[in-house]
């Protein structure tokens, strides 16, 4: 069964900075995409940043400058490092996984979300 666990979220004044981890396991044979999305109240779900397998990035053009997505393969975990929040950054933020898995014998692209971890910036 593939998992994500996210971590990291909390509260932070304007202007500071977090790092959210997203850690996966599971059986997964290769990844297409992974990125962080979020959600605020009254919002749909957006793209926050994604990196591609062949290390592409791209970010939502409010956060470009401010975010950096990166990981580590040897740990399955990527980051969300996030620097110079504002308080219209605060939202639920979701780890995202596109890959192509092992589910009962079962190989195939498939799409997976983590819990969400919030994240409130506020003075």
């Amino acid at each position: 069964q593939v998992q994500l666990v996210e971590s990291g979220g909390g509260l932070v004044q304007p202007g500071g900075s977090l790092r959210l981890s997203c850690t996966v396991s599971g059986s997964i044979l290769s990844i297409y995409v992974m990125g962080w999305y979020r959600q605020a109240p009254g919002n749909q779900r957006e793209l926050v940043a994604s990196m591609h397998s062949v290390g592409t990035t791209n970010y939502a053009d409010s956060v470009k400058g401010r975010f950096t997505i990166s990981s580590d393969n040897a740990k399955k975990t990527v980051y969300l490092q996030m620097n110079s929040l504002k308080p219209e950054d605060t939202a639920v933020y979701y780890c995202n996984l596109d890959a192509v898995t092992e589910v009962s014998r079962s190989v195939r692209r498939r799409d997976y979300w983590g819990q969400g971890t919030q994240v409130t910036v506020s003075s």
